[in-house]
């Protein structure tokens, strides 16, 4: 296993979940159902997720290598954007809305949650950027750790220390870190696929 790898996904999901819409939405699940319930539901809607994110990135590989790497690297690019004008407000109205209307069924906590973070999660940058880094790499076990290990990491945090964070960390200044991070891999990618 390369350590490096899992590493390196880790801190790029990290960085580019901190400010996203679905650890907002474990930080506000966590102020009306009972963080362990909260913790549980969002982690199992990761592991899913990101098991469909490392098929995803798996079934590329199939496709001739070069055209998939610099498709790759666009995506991350693509992702920049994405992430640089992300509106963090925005995305906590929508995500409010979206757990109160999930605090109104009676379903246990530990569905809520996982439903919210479940729907949050398809298509985000985090899945886009894992499925991208399985075609890349063609590690899917070490970007798939790497991956999930940062996505429960936010989660935790969200949960536990969320205002806390909040407060310290502008969600402007982590949108534009991600983007940064996503710029320069999807120009190492582009750059090394047509080397």
């Amino acid at each position: 296993m390369d350590l490096s790898l899992v590493l390196s996904t880790f801190a790029l999901v990290f960085i580019a979940e901190l400010p996203d819409k679905t650890a907002l939405a474990s930080l506000m699940l966590a102020t009306h159902l009972p963080a362990r319930q909260v913790i549980f539901g969002a982690w199992l809607a990761f592991l899913i997720q990101t098991l469909v994110a490392v098929l995803a990135g798996s079934l590329l590989q199939l496709l001739p290598e070069t055209p998939v790497r610099v498709a790759a690297g666009l995506g991350f690019l693509v992702f920049a954007v994405v992430a640089w004008r992300r509106n963090a407000d925005e995305d906590a109205k929508i995500e409010q809305q979206d757990v109160q209307e999930g605090r109104g069924r009676r379903s246990p906590p530990w569905l809520a949650a996982f439903l919210v973070v479940f729907a949050a999660e398809w298509g985000d940058l985090t899945q886009l950027a894992t499925a991208g880094l399985v075609a890349h790499t063609g590690r899917p076990l070490e970007v798939g750790v790497g991956a999930v290990a940062a996505l429960w990491t936010v989660t935790v945090l969200a949960v536990t220390v969320g205002s806390q964070l909040a407060r310290l960390m502008r969600p402007t200044l982590l949108n534009r870190v991600s983007a940064v991070l996503f710029t320069a891999i999807g120009l190492f990618i582009i750059v090394s696929a047509v080397r």
